[in-house]
């Protein structure tokens, strides 16, 4: 199996060099930039498998940076916080992030998270692709929105949807079971794969995300207990 390749922004020195250390300890290939600016050249220029954002990053923002790497790919991006109620997270997630680690943070919590979001996208170095996705392969259809669960495509009134993994991940368990609400919770462990409680922020973005793709009244919001697929 090829190495995992990295690329990690962060402008703290002592973090920037202990979390590369880390991550090449634990077999990852790791870029390691200083700025926003040279991070978004060398995604560019390397096209690495997962990217670790910082979101305080000189010269271009970690947010501005995420926003700029998702107008070019789907390729996973996990943002590190200071703080984990922070305004940032949310702009982070609405950027097109699709995880979020706060600062100070575990290395065995940062390599889980990196983990986690790599086998939802099945990039080999984080372990195998997971056969946990939804069954009941086909075209499921729901009025003007059609889901190609084998091709992993989504047309709504006839035109493709450009939707990111995690993104497609979410609508593949709504479709699964339309009319059915499933709490967030629910989502955080069959979507981003936590065996334990997570921030539901991570849910509510990404529901977001996916209503201004497929529709905002396609999804259903029940209130205090999650969301649902209107049949």
């Amino acid at each position: 199996m090829a190495e995992t390749h990295v690329l990690f922004v962060e402008d703290d020195d002592v973090i920037r060099e202990a979390t590369q250390l880390a991550l090449e300890r634990d077999g990852f290939r790791v870029t390691a930039m200083p700025d926003g600016l040279s991070g978004l050249d060398a995604f560019r220029a390397q096209r690495p498998d997962i990217a670790l954002l910082d979101v305080m990053l000189p010269g271009m923002d970690g947010v501005s940076l995420c926003r700029r790497i998702r107008d070019e790919s789907t390729v996973p991006v996990i943002m590190l916080s200071a703080r984990a109620d922070s305004i940032d997270v949310v702009l982070g997630l609405e950027a097109g992030a699709d995880d979020y680690v706060t600062k100070p943070f575990d290395g065995s919590v940062l390599m889980a998270r990196i983990r986690a979001v790599l086998r939802r996208f099945g990039h080999a170095g984080g372990g195998e692709q997971g056969d946990d996705a939804p069954d009941g392969g086909g075209l499921l259809v729901f009025g003007d929105l059609e889901v190609d669960t084998e091709g992993m495509e989504v047309r709504k009134g006839g035109a493709p949807v450009a939707l990111t993994p995690t993104e497609m991940r979410l609508l593949l368990e709504f479709s699964s079971a339309p009319g059915t609400v499933l709490s967030r919770d629910k989502l955080l462990e069959r979507v981003w794969d936590y065996g334990w409680g997570g921030d539901t922020r991570v849910v509510d973005v990404h529901v977001q995300r996916l209503r201004a793709k497929i529709g905002q009244d396609r999804i259903e919001t029940v209130r205090g207990f999650g969301y649902k697929l209107k049949s």
